[in-house]
């Protein structure tokens, strides 16, 4: 596939409210999640708040924003630095294989050394081969299995069952 021309990637502000809300709506139908509408407007109101710790990056090209990446700093308990969770990558299916993805991942790293942030991680569904083959790209697969007790309802993982 053709590599996007004039790619740029920013940070979320109030003006792009609306196309984010759009894409963040795609992204939870890929996952299944109903997260519902009080928790958009505050995950929303978060991303483009100074003071949060959860923030926004969005990729853009000629025709206007094409994906965004959440993600969230934190203490870490092996380290005095924070740790940087990359909860939530999504590209507009139009522009997915040319490099929009990489880009926003790779400014989040690039952000992680500029601010002395010890890790940056994220997790995706095993299944989930194309986002696999651009995170293969950055590191492998570090061995960890994650646990989930889904106690809001919002994300159907199975969680719940032994």
């Amino acid at each position: 596939m053709k590599k996007i021309n004039s790619i740029r990637i920013r940070a979320a502000c109030a003006e792009d409210e609306s196309i984010w809300r759009d894409m963040w709506e795609s992204y939870n139908v890929f996952y299944g999640a109903k997260v519902p509408e009080d928790i958009t407007t505050s995950t929303w109101s978060a991303l483009i708040d100074p003071k949060s710790s959860i923030k926004a990056l969005l990729v853009l090209d000629g025709s206007g924003v094409i994906g965004f990446a959440n993600y969230v700093l934190h203490s870490y308990t092996w380290s005095s630095s924070l740790a940087c969770l990359m909860d939530d990558l999504f590209v507009v299916p139009e522009a997915r294989g040319k490099g929009a993805g990489k880009l926003l991942l790779q400014r989040i790293i690039d952000m992680a050394k500029e601010n002395g942030w010890t890790r940056v991680y994220w997790m995706t569904r095993e299944g989930n081969d194309t986002a696999r083959s651009l995170y293969n790209k950055f590191c492998k697969v570090d061995g960890f299995v994650r646990y989930t007790i889904n106690l809001d309802g919002i994300y159907p993982s199975g969680g719940n069952s032994k």
